[in-house]
């Protein structure tokens, strides 16, 4: 069900039962969205940055009583005007991409083109439960977000523009988070990101070389094979640490049949995902006792570029690398872009094997 809010921007709800009620307006005064972002090519690495300055003066860390993506009350009006929900889909209040207008963009340089960040950014909400966290859901719930996300790259991969659908979570105050509500994101981008463009021509090549075969089928097939750095597997999914990880642990979700984003997955494949992803969360959350902080992020076709190309994963990575030491991208990482692990792939996933 899909209501307006206050300020014009759309949410939907994703009902788990047929008898919800989800009427209730929102009684909130708010501005007007902002206009889209600025997008600047760097013609340096052949790459866009957004520049949203509007991005300046969003919500941070609230206390738990102020928190918008909780249920609204009778007294406290927040960004889901019901009383209760499952899960809810909105546009992003302040969003780095949008289709809103804004002014027309000026020269900076003859090198560096300027055109307006035009796209979607949406907040997914997992659950009402504030004190909930992804990896507490129980599986009817993940089948749910699932469907929520197979709609939403559906609905976004078919507005004008746009290159890339891209879902992801962020959990941990380490990673960055703003909210602490359970929630996770989906981009809708103008341009293909600058990962996605680098697994796309490794993929392309690899098809150019081998008849046609796609390259992450085959590496998956390899991983499985190999046995060492798979974590966990059922019948339509394997969880493996990858060879080449980058981050102190790492995993890659993936299912066993080719499929290009969330909504080529089958009945059999969205049932099979959740105890399997859960079962994962859990065992990272035990590595050190304590909640970890992570990034999950799905890697989806991209929208016109050889989508036969890609193979869906979830790509599941912390920054953590010891009870209490962080993994800091510093000069090599954040400058050069090349990766230093600290801890073996195969002892990662010795460790979360261990942590069943």
């Amino acid at each position: 069900m899909a209501v307006e809010l206050a300020d014009g921007r759309e949410l939907i709800y994703f009902d788990e039962r047929p008898d919800a009620v989800r009427e209730g307006p929102d009684r909130r005064d708010l501005p007007p969205p902002p206009p889209a972002s600025q997008l600047r090519y760097d013609p340096l690495v052949d790459e866009w940055v957004a520049v949203a300055a509007h991005r300046q003066g969003r919500i941070f860390l609230p206390p738990s009583d102020q928190c918008p993506l909780c249920p609204s009350t009778p007294e406290r009006s927040s960004e889901i005007p019901a009383y209760d929900y499952d899960v809810v889909v909105f546009e992003n209040r302040f969003p780095s991409f949008s289709d809103r207008p804004g002014d027309p963009p000026g020269q900076i340089t003859p090198y560096t083109a300027v055109r307006p960040g035009t796209g979607r950014c949406e907040v997914v909400c997992f659950t009402a439960d504030h004190s909930a966290s992804f990896g507490t859901l129980p599986p009817r719930r993940v089948r749910t977000v699932l469907e929520a996300l197979a709609d939403r790259t559906a609905a976004l991969s078919g507005l004008p523009g746009v290159e890339q659908v891209f879902c992801f979570e962020n959990r941990g105050v380490e990673i960055g988070v703003t909210l602490h509500h359970p929630h996770g994101q989906i981009y809708a981008y103008p341009f293909l990101p600058p990962r996605s463009r680098a697994m796309l021509t490794a993929a392309r090549r690899h098809a150019e070389r081998t008849g046609g075969r796609n390259l992450y089928a085959d590496v998956l097939a390899a991983e499985r094979a190999a046995g060492e750095r798979v974590v966990l597997a059922n019948e339509h999914w394997t969880a493996y640490v990858p060879a080449a990880a980058r981050w102190p642990f790492e995993v890659h979700v993936a299912p066993h049949r080719p499929v290009p984003d969330i909504p080529a997955l089958d009945d059999a494949e969205r049932d099979a995902f959740g105890p399997l992803y859960l079962d994962l969360l859990r065992r990272l959350d035990r590595l050190f006792d304590r909640p970890l902080p992570y990034i999950s992020a799905w890697h989806q076709a991209p929208v016109h570029a050889d989508p036969a190309l890609a193979h869906l994963h979830l790509q599941v990575f912390s920054i953590r690398r010891a009870a209490d030491k962080l993994k800091y991208l510093a000069g090599s990482e954040s400058a050069m872009g090349v990766f230093v692990n600290d801890i073996p792939p195969e002892r990662a996933a010795q460790l979360l094997r261990n942590a069943g």
